[in-house]
């Protein structure tokens, strides 16, 4: 199912670890195969469009065991 208009391909979700608190951010999958991702709390703002691979390189680093950020440098 298409979303005429915001070209998603899927219907926006949230994290199964958002909790329903309120800083919470929604995906939905793009035509071209990439990330739409935008603010739960003001979804007319806008979205930020990602390619699959960079989609991927993200949630591969967020989920990973290895320490990431400027405390592990």
């Amino acid at each position: 199912m298409t979303n005429q208009t915001d070209g998603c391909a899927t219907p926006w979700r949230t994290s199964s670890f958002s909790g329903g608190g309120n800083q919470c951010v929604e995906v939905a999958g793009l035509l071209n195969g990439g990330v739409a991702v935008r603010d739960s709390k003001n979804p007319s703002a806008g979205m930020i469009r990602v390619s699959a691979a960079a989609w991927a390189a993200f949630t591969a680093t967020v989920t990973s065991d290895v320490p990431h950020g400027p405390s592990s440098i």
